[in-house]
């Protein structure tokens, strides 16, 4: 855990430091809210419905698994989905760009990449996510749009925000870069659903997150797949039996999470690596031992990977009432168009 990270959720002195700059974040953030709220900055509207999902801290949360779920269960339900992304870590400078599987991470960020590969949907990275929301209109033919990590890009206009809130909360509760937050916590009253992310576990919703009436999120982890062959599949229960050692290794927001999931499922972890989220990937990180890594890492990791790396995908499970009302809701909104 590095000094920033310690500072945002268990506190430390220095933290007052940073306040004259919090003061500042909080100035400047807030006139560009009342900027779209007044109309002298433009929002946006698209000829398709917009699901944003974000959240108010910095940091992976859950977005992700979320995204990807939504995609399922839209694409079952007969909607034609695309995903708009900023594309954090892309190097591409030409926009809108298509995402396509077969791409590499470097080029296109590492999630937008994931997404692609795990849905088989439109996927384009767009600064400019009103344009990027547009061309998978025009291009794709989508008639609902996935804004991912966008709740606080409000040149896009939006029919239902969706915040993902993990275990951390909402560490000190200060904005940038005093604390994790985008914004402050009466964002929280102004979305359509708060999902809380309980991992692996059934934890219970912590008390300060009860009165938003949180949906309830977990993380169904699936067997091993294999980095450099992928179709190949191994039971975490197999690679326990092997009696080898073996490193977990995890560049997401809270690598913790992941570790704390794999020994849940009974897997001894010799070493642990815990990467900074999005970090890129090189072949000094990856050990020589055996390793077990999440999805997004292994999009990068996968030219650098032997033979013995294997990543562990997982699923985002909710109420099956939550999934249909956002479906019915989203027909609803279309008939407006």
């Amino acid at each position: 855990m590095n000094w920033v990270t310690r500072m945002w959720y268990q506190g430390a002195w220095y933290q007052w430091l940073f306040l004259p700059f919090s003061l500042l974040f909080a100035a400047l953030s807030g006139l560009r809210r009342w900027l779209y709220k007044t109309g002298f900055s433009k929002q946006t509207a698209v000829s398709a419905p917009v699901i944003v999902v974000g959240n108010i801290s910095v940091g992976g949360n859950g977005k992700t698994p979320v995204v990807v779920a939504l995609c399922d269960a839209l694409k079952q339900a007969g909607f034609n989905v695309g995903v708009v992304s900023r594309g954090y870590g892309s190097t591409t400078t030409q926009f809108p760009f298509d995402v396509t599987p077969d791409l590499t991470p470097d080029k296109t960020g590492d999630e937008p990449l994931l997404i692609a590969r795990r849905c088989q949907v439109p996927v384009v990275i767009d600064p400019k996510r009103p344009r990027g929301a547009q061309h998978l209109i025009t291009q794709h033919h989508c008639d609902v749009i996935i804004s991912d990590d966008g709740l606080q890009h409000y040149a896009l206009g939006r029919d239902i925000e969706l915040v993902v809130v993990d275990g951390r909360l909402f560490g000190n509760g200060q904005l940038l870069p005093m604390g994790p937050l985008r914004e402050g916590m009466w964002r929280l009253e102004t979305v359509d659903t708060i999902i809380f992310n309980q991992g692996t576990a059934d934890s219970p919703v912590p008390k300060n997150l009860q009165p938003y009436n949180p949906i309830e999120m977990r993380f169904v982890p699936g067997e091993l797949h294999n980095v450099v062959n992928p179709q190949m599949r191994l039971a975490v229960s197999d690679l326990a039996n092997q009696s080898k050692p073996i490193t977990a290794l995890a560049g997401i927001g809270d690598p913790q999470r992941f570790f704390k999931q794999l020994q849940q499922l009974g897997l001894t972890v010799d070493h642990t690596v815990a990467l900074p989220d999005h970090h890129a990937i090189s072949e000094d990180d990856i050990p020589a031992q055996a390793v077990v890594m999440t999805e997004k890492d292994a999009v990068k990791a996968a030219k650098f990977a032997h033979d013995d790396c294997w990543y562990q995908p997982i699923s985002a499970q909710f109420s099956a009432q939550f999934l249909d009302n956002i479906i019915e809701q989203l027909r609803r909104i279309q008939r407006q168009y």
